[in-house]
């Protein structure tokens, strides 16, 4: 029988999730390994790190995206609300409902503006005003004024970095605790960066936002904490496998990091 996860509080007051000794393989290749992280809440969080580092493969293991992946397995505890995400007895469809994610190119379902937005809420048994969430979720990812007259049109309508801000009002209608980015703004231009941006230091008054993200000024702008990650040649072998360098806040990871590591990559050195 599958469980929902429990709602009370965790006693570590301002840790909304907490990674302890989390490895992630695809069958016998680890991608990322030994990774000990506590997220806060209500902050913004970026992953950063040169490509293959397991950046986004740590990602997808906060909310068992990576479920879906054959032959993909986590080691170790990810800890939300006081429970361990990856007991048998929890359910991941509720998982993914309470850490909502956004992927890296906007993909908006194949219906009107409206139905993006509703559609997921009524499968998770929303009882409201559809059309009260559907305006609340659509203002709170900052698209409402572009969308308002034609709700029944499709989302393909939408500019790109409209599309993308329809599929973080998407997330935000199932009423998550967490929403995580997968390099929201890597396909979109300057402008519609911005208002991402803008976006997410809103968003962030209401929810815990995961980053991750390949521009470093990006993770200066919108960051409160910042994750380096690297990879390292896996000893005897072929491939890399990546790991947690260092995690603090963002101003010191960028001026004054402990690693020379993080030193070498923030000031382009390498990546």
């Amino acid at each position: 029988m599958t469980s929902s996860i429990d709602h009370r509080q965790t006693a570590q007051g301002d840790t909304c999730m907490s990674l302890q000794n989390v490895t992630i393989a695809y069958g016998s290749f680890e991608a990322v390994r030994n990774v000990f992280l506590d997220i806060p809440r209500g902050k913004v969080t970026a992953f950063i790190g040169p490509s293959g580092c397991g950046k986004s493969t740590v990602l997808r293991g906060l909310n068992r995206m990576n479920d879906l992946i054959p032959g993909c397995s986590l080691k170790g505890k990810v800890i939300f609300d006081g429970q361990d995400l990856y007991d048998s007895r929890v359910d991941p469809v509720e998982v993914r409902r309470r850490i909502g994610m956004v992927f890296q190119k906007p993909n908006p379902f194949p219906k009107t503006i409206y139905e993006n937005i509703a559609f997921g809420a009524r499968i998770n048994g929303y009882r409201g005003d559809m059309d009260e969430l559907v305006e609340r979720s659509l203002r709170k990812a900052a698209v409402w004024d572009e969308c308002k007259d034609k709700l029944q049109e499709s989302g393909f309508a939408l500019s790109g970095g409209q599309q993308q801000r329809l599929c973080i009002a998407r997330a935000i209608a199932t009423e998550p605790e967490v929403i995580l980015m997968d390099e929201p703004c890597s396909a979109l231009d300057p402008i519609s960066t911005l208002k991402i941006e803008e976006t997410m230091h809103e968003l962030k008054r209401s929810y815990t936002i995961v980053i991750v993200t390949h521009n470093m000024q990006q993770a200066v702008r919108v960051a409160d904490m910042t994750a380096f990650y690297n990879a390292e040649a896996v000893e005897g072998g072929s491939g890399k496998v990546g790991y947690l360098v260092e995690f603090d806040r963002t101003e010191t990871i960028f001026n004054t990091p402990a690693q020379q590591a993080t030193q070498d990559y923030v000031s382009g050195r390498f990546g």
